[in-house]
């Protein structure tokens, strides 16, 4: 037993739970702790702690890989549409952990179709002009504004309906 707890009891708590639980009190553990908040700031504070990772999607799986490099400092990490399955307010929050994680040093790109990143982003590369075959092909590059006042590509047509231009 630990503050109180069994390991079934453990387990069966969210992270956002088990963080404040090994936060403070007799089952401090200043470790546990860091690693669950790194957890709860790439949004999985909702999985609870002993959930297979078997039933985790796809976006959830990198962002648990994101949390586990954390801790690093400095690099590069690439991202393929870690929005998808998120709630818009859990977009905002992977954009603030993204804007974290470049305002320290890290390089982050990310490929992404979610209309909220690209008007975020500090730099868009376009491929294009189509889908798969119809693709391959840089057809812009430069920042979100630019894109959505020059319209010369579809993903530009759509960021300028999305952002109300």
């Amino acid at each position: 037993r630990l503050g109180g707890r069994d390991i079934s009891e453990v387990l069966a708590m969210s992270v956002t739970e088990a963080e404040e639980f090994f936060g403070a009190g007799e089952a401090r553990t200043p470790a546990a702790h860091r690693v669950l908040g790194r957890l709860a700031d790439v949004g999985l504070g909702y999985l609870s702690l002993g959930q297979p990772l078997t039933t985790l999607s796809g976006g959830e799986r990198q962002r648990l890989k994101l949390a586990t490099h954390m801790a690093e400092k400095g690099g590069v990490y690439v991202l393929d549409e870690p929005t998808t399955g998120l709630h818009l307010a859990d977009v905002e929050q992977l954009l603030g952990l993204l804007d974290r994680l470049v305002d320290s040093g890290t390089s982050v790109i990310v490929v992404e179709h979610h209309q909220a990143v690209m008007a975020h982003a500090d730099w868009i590369i376009d491929l294009g002009p189509g889908a798969g075959h119809d693709g391959g092909r840089i057809v812009f590059e430069g920042t979100p504004a630019d894109l959505v006042a020059a319209r010369s590509t579809l993903t530009g047509e759509h960021l300028a309906a999305y952002v109300g231009v």
